[in-house]
């Protein structure tokens, strides 16, 4: 059965989380536009590891699902997605835990990574070298897309980005600001990481970098591509299989 929690981080936001099965932890963080129920849990990726005897632990991030979505500017600084998960971290008394994230939640696992947390392992989902160390262009893009809907540069992607608001409920300011709070990652930083670390992306994901480039940098990181694009290879059989199995 999945179990609900909450809690407030330092600066008072309320964040929510789900949790499911025992054993070692397993924090995993969600894409932008998602939520963990959405993007872990009805993707299958909680229940398989749950299955493998994992203690799931799933936070929707500031902004997104049943957690806060602060408005104001001064909520969003940089870095304060990473910061959200420590703070978690340390509400949950983790010592001994493996760390996952798609997406967005794969550049934030990896500034949490950067910002001195040792999970035991790590996979970083849907982002390959550029997608992880580059916040600005896509961010930009973003940005674009949630302030002119199907008027923005790309309108395809602003009509998406619009349906995918409207349908959870998501506010604009707040996307905004986790836009805005997305810190740029060197290879430096990512080369110093000793953490183990599986990075997956789909073979037609072709927005977020190189997963060869990407595991080329870091020095304990292995690469592999999938069938799939970015929004589709996590629900796959494929991808479950492969973060259950590294994270076994």
């Amino acid at each position: 059965m999945t179990a609900q929690g909450r809690f407030k981080t330092p600066d008072g936001v309320g964040l929510a989380w789900r949790e499911l099965g025992q054993g070692r932890p397993v924090v995993l963080l969600h894409g932008f536009l998602s939520s963990a129920r959405r993007n872990w849990f009805a993707t299958g990726v909680a229940q398989a590891l749950a299955d493998a005897g994992r203690r799931v632990i799933a936070p929707d991030c500031r902004g997104h699902g049943a957690s806060d979505a602060p408005e104001a500017a001064s909520a969003w600084p940089p870095d304060v997605m990473a910061a959200d998960v420590e703070a978690l971290i340390d509400h949950l008394g983790l010592t001994a835990y493996d760390l996952a994230g798609y997406s967005m939640g794969g550049r934030t696992a990896a500034r949490v990574l950067v910002r001195g947390a040792r999970p035991g392992r790590c996979v970083l989902g849907g982002m390959g070298d550029t997608g992880i160390m580059e916040a600005g262009t896509r961010a930009a893009a973003f940005e674009d897309a949630v302030l002119n809907g199907g008027a923005a540069a790309d309108p395809v992607m602003g009509r998406a980005i619009h349906q995918a608001m409207a349908a959870q409920g998501l506010k604009p300011a707040a996307m905004l600001g986790v836009l805005a709070a997305f810190a740029p990652t060197t290879p430096a930083e990512l080369a110093a990481i000793p953490t183990p670390t599986l990075a997956i992306l789909g073979q037609d994901d072709h927005d977020n970098g190189s997963v060869t480039r990407l595991a080329a940098i870091m020095p304990r990181c292995t690469a592999l591509t999938l069938p799939g694009d970015h929004g589709s290879v996590v629900a796959t059989a494929a991808f479950r299989q492969a973060v259950v199995g590294f994270l076994a």
